[in-house]
This record gives structure tokens, C-alpha cells and sequence, in this order.
């Protein structure tokens, strides 16, 4: 698993080229044990950033810019020009997520050490969310869902579910599964959605 080592290639001035909205904005919840190589990819497009005061200083240092902090009030130690979401009793992850649904936002990616499915449950239906974790990206699907992948990819499902269809896939117990040939997959299930996750 790789560290986070240094973002030396991440030119500030470059930020905002994109056009607002454009691209899934990024919130990061934390940058512990994350790929540099895959971070460097997520902010490729110059998403809208919107992160913690905790996460703030780390990214501080690696002159990524800041667009948006989820606190109560600023630290006038960070940079220049960074709007404020106040969470009060509500969460962050929840905070950020009611703003960007609010400003109309289609999608976004989360970069968090840890996370709980339920504080996303809520938004699934509202925002497209793709959560990156270690070496896993977990996303909803609904049903129906069909996606082409190689032979021997593992994924898994982390919501409860019932009367799960699959096709292309081999159940390995735990909800776990392997696909059984190059080719697209589906899921099928009662329900609105449900959480999978692959590795990465």
C-alpha cells in the first residue's frame, strides 16, 4: 500500500482550468496510507477540493489548493480564499455532501482512511459516490447493473440485499465474488441500490 510521499507535481496555478462542475468534486477525509499515484489522477481534472481542518494542514503542505473546509470556523493559518461549510451538529462527510447536492453537483470522489456506509446511504440516491479507501473503491450500484471486467477480478458487496442474480460471477462466500471470464458482469437484486467494492 502505498504512502503518501510528496505532491511536488501539483502546480496550484493550474487549478480551476476545468469548467465549474465539470468533473466529480474531491473530498478528502483523509490522505493516511493513500496511493500519491491515484490522488494525482483524481485531481488531474482540478475538481472542486473540499476536505477537513485536520486533513487541511497535511494538504497545506503539499501546496494542493483548498477550495472548500468543512468546520465551524476558519483557521487563519490556511490559505486564502477557502469558503466555509458550517456542520454544527451534522457531520462532515454529511455537511459536504447536503452542499454539494445543494450547488448541484453530480458527483464526488472521497479519499477517507475509514468510512461507514451508513453516513452515505442517505445521499446515494442524490449524488453519484465513489469512496476510495486503501486499495478498494466502493461505490452503489442499482439493479441491473453491468459492468466488463477481466477474468479473475474480485469484488465484493457491502450492503444487505435480496434475491441477488448474477451473471459472470462466482461467489467466494462473505459476499465476496470473482469473475469467471473476460467479460461484462451484472447484478440483479431487490432493492434501489446496493454498495460493491473492488480493488483498485
Amino acid at each position: 500500500m502505498a504512502k503518501l510521499v510528496s505532491f511536488a507535481f501539483i502546480n496550484m496555478s493550474s487549478h480551476h482550468i476545468v469548467r465549474e462542475k465539470q468533473e466529480p468534486a474531491l473530498l478528502l477525509l483523509s490522505l493516511n496510507n493513500f496511493s500519491e499515484e491515484l490522488l494525482g489522477q483524481l485531481l488531474e481534472w482540478s475538481p472542486t477540493i473540499i476536505t477537513t481542518p485536520l486533513v487541511a494542514e497535511q494538504i497545506n503542505a503539499y501546496e494542493i489548493k483548498i477550495d472548500l473546509i468543512v468546520a465551524d470556523q476558519l483557521d487563519d493559518s490556511l490559505q486564502s480564499d477557502i469558503k466555509l461549510i458550517p456542520h454544527g451538529n451534522t457531520s462532515q462527510t454529511g455537511a459536504a455532501l447536503n452542499y454539494l447536492i445543494a450547488k448541484d453537483y453530480k458527483a464526488v470522489n472521497i479519499v477517507a482512511e475509514d468510512y461507514d456506509l451508513t453516513d452515505y446511504v442517505p445521499f446515494a440516491d442524490k449524488i453519484n459516490i465513489v469512496i476510495y479507501s486503501g486499495q478498494q473503491k466502493i461505490y452503489a450500484v442499482s439493479p441491473g447493473f453491468s459492468k466488463w471486467k477481466p477474468a479473475g477480478e474480485k469484488f465484493s458487496i457491502l450492503s444487505l440485499y435480496l434475491n441477488l442474480q448474477t451473471s459472470g460471477l462466482q461467489a467466494n462466500g462473505d459476499n465476496n465474488f470473482v469473475t469467471t471470464k473476460d467479460g461484462f458482469i451484472s447484478l440483479n437484486f431487490d432493492g434501489n441500490f446496493v454498495f460493491i467494492a473492488e480493488d483498485i
